[in-house]
C-alpha cells in the first residue's frame, strides 16, 4: 500500500521520501504518518455517524465535532508529537465514536422506537419495487411516507435489513422484506432486480460502463455516481415516477432471516440471561460483526459460528451478518433465549458493550474477564471507527480480520498486541480451540 505524507504531500511505499525510508523532507516518521492515518480512516467513520445523529437530533455533536477538528489540527504536524500522544490521540477519536454511536442509537430508538425480534421475508419480491440500501433510516422513513398508496413495495438491502426492527418503520405495509446480501453484490443484484435502486450512505459499488442498471440507480446526499440521478432536497418524485415505468420484479425464494435484537429489547431478558449463564446453559457469548468484503476469505465467520457448541450465543452487526444471517441457530435449550442476536447496523455496535457491561455489574466481573469473545471483520472506514472505540473503552483480546489493515506496520501491529492483545484471524477451526471456554463439569 502506498501510504501519503500529509506534510510532503508525497507517495512512496513506506512513509514518505524515497522508497524504504521511514522519514522524509518533513522528517515525518513512518509509524506517526500511519497512525495518522488511522486517525483520518476513523474520522470518515466518526463523521458519518456524527452526520446521520445531527439528521435526527441537530445540536448534540459539538464534542464530537472538537474531536474531529482537533485530531485534522493534529495531523498537520508531528514536530512535537512522539508515538503516545498520537496513541492519546486516537483513544480521543474512539471515545469520541462510543458517545455519538450511544447517541444515535438513542436517536433512532426515541423516534422510530425500540426494535423487536422479527422475521423478514428474504429474496421474495413482486410488483414495483424500490430496493434501498445503505444506512439512513431517516430517509428510509421519508420515502416510505412519500410512497404510501402509491403501488409500490420497498424493500431493504443490507444494512437497511435492521429497519424491519423498529416499530415506526414496521408499521408501513408496504415496507416488504430484504434482498440481497451485503452492500458488494450490488451490481448482480440490480441486473436481476428490475426496479429502481437508492443508496443513502457510502456503501456503493460503482457500476461497470457496461452495466444496464445505472438510470435507475437514485443517489441520496453525499453518493454520486456517474448516470446516477440525485434526490434533492427529499424530493422522491422522479424516484416514484420512474419506479413506476420500471418492469415488476418478481423474486420467489422463499427464505427468512431474523433481525431486531437491539441492546435496548436484550436486556429485557437479562434475568433469564444471567440465569442461564449462572447455570452453565450459556457457556459463552462470541460477538461476530464487522464490515464484510468481496472473496472466500469471509466464510471465515461462516466456518467459525457453523462450529460453536449449543452453548454459546452469537451476537453480530454491520453487513459481515450476512455470511452466515441465513442459518437457524434455534435457541439456548431450556431457556427460550436465541442463540443469534442481530444487534442491527454498524452504528448499532455499541449494543454489545452495553450488554458487556449490564452482565458485567450483575456478575461482578471486568468486562475483560467475561465469558465474551470478539471476533471482527474489517473492511471499511466505519469499522475503525468501531475498533478505536472499543479500544478506548480498554477492551482487549479482539480477533481481527480476515486480513490486517494495510496501515497498521510491525511496529503498530506489535502495540496493539502488547496493550490490547490484538490477534489476527487465522484457521477458524484451530482459533475457536484458542477462543472456547472449557465447559464445567
Amino acid at each position: 500500500m502506498s501510504m501519503f505524507c500529509y506534510q510532503c504531500e508525497m507517495s512512496a511505499p513506506n512513509g514518505c521520501g524515497s522508497t524504504g525510508a521511514t522519514t522524509g523532507t518533513c522528517g515525518k516518521d513512518e509509524n506517526l504518518a500511519r497512525l495518522q492515518d488511522i486517525m483520518i480512516f476513523g474520522l470518515k467513520g466518526l463523521s458519518a455517524y456524527r452526520e446521520h445523529l445531527n439528521e435526527l437530533k441537530p445540536n448534540q455533536t459539538k464534542n464530537v465535532d472538537d474531536i474531529i477538528s482537533e485530531t485534522l489540527y493534529f495531523t498537520l504536524t508531528n514536530v512535537n508529537f512522539n508515538f503516545n500522544d498520537h496513541i492519546n490521540q486516537l483513544m480521543k477519536v474512539g471515545s469520541a465514536g462510543v458517545e455519538v454511536m450511544d447517541k444515535l442509537s438513542n436517536a433512532h430508538t426515541n423516534k422510530f422506537g425500540i426494535p423487536s425480534p422479527v422475521k423478514v421475508s428474504q429474496n421474495v419480491v413482486e410488483g414495483k419495487a424500490i430496493l434501498v440500501t445503505g444506512h439512513n433510516l431517516d430517509m428510509l422513513e421519508k420515502l416510505l411516507i412519500a410512497t404510501q398508496d402509491k403501488g409500490i413495495n420497498i424493500y431493504t438491502h443490507s444494512e437497511m435489513l435492521p429497519a424491519h426492527g423498529y416499530p415506526e418503520l414496521k408499521k408501513y405495509p408496504h415496507l416488504r422484506g430484504n434482498v440481497g446480501k451485503a452492500w458488494f453484490d450490488q451490481a448482480k443484484l440490480m441486473e436481476k432486480f428490475k426496479g429502481t435502486f437508492v443508496v443513502s450512505t457510502n456503501c456503493i459499488v460503482p457500476p461497470k460502463k457496461s452495466a444496464t442498471y445505472v438510470d435507475r440507480v437514485f443517489t441520496y446526499k453525499i453518493v454520486g455516481i456517474e448516470g446516477g440521478t440525485a434526490i434533492v432536497d427529499d424530493n422522491f418524485d422522479e424516484l416514484i415516477e420512474k419506479t413506476l415505468q420500471c418492469e415488476d420484479t418478481n423474486m420467489q425464494e422463499n427464505l427468512t432471516l431474523t433481525t431486531g435484537h437491539h441492546y435496548k429489547t436484550i436486556l429485557t431478558l437479562a434475568p433469564q440471561i444471567l440465569k442461564a449463564v449462572e447455570e452453565g446453559k450459556i457457556r459463552q457469548f462470541f460477538v461476530v460483526a464487522g464490515c464484510d468484503a468481496p472473496g472466500s476469505a469471509g466464510n471465515y465467520y461462516r466456518e467459525l459460528v457453523e462450529n460453536l457448541p449449543e452453548d454459546c450465543v452469537i451476537i453480530t452487526s454491520s453487513c459481515g451478518k450476512f455470511r452466515f444471517n441465513d442459518i437457524d441457530f434455534g435457541e439456548i435449550e431450556g431457556t427460550g433465549i436465541p442463540r443469534y442476536l442481530d444487534l442491527g447496523q454498524c452504528n448499532d455496535s455499541n449494543g454489545a458493550v452495553e450488554i458487556a457491561k449490564a452482565v458485567s455489574s450483575a456478575l461482578n466481573t471486568p468486562i475483560n474477564d467475561l465469558p465474551i469473545s470478539i471476533v471482527l471483520s474489517w473492511m471499511e472506514q466505519k469499522a475503525v471507527i468501531i475498533l478505536l472505540a472499543l479500544f478506548s473503552l480498554g477492551i482487549k483480546d479482539i480477533y481481527l480480520g480476515p486480513k490486517p489493515p494495510q496501515f497498521v506496520n510491525e511496529d503498530i501491529f506489535n502495540f496493539l498486541v502488547e496493550n490490547f492483545n490484538l490477534h489476527l484471524t487465522g484457521d477458524a477451526k484451530e482459533d475457536l480451540k484458542k477462543l472456547l471456554i472449557e465447559k464445567a463439569a
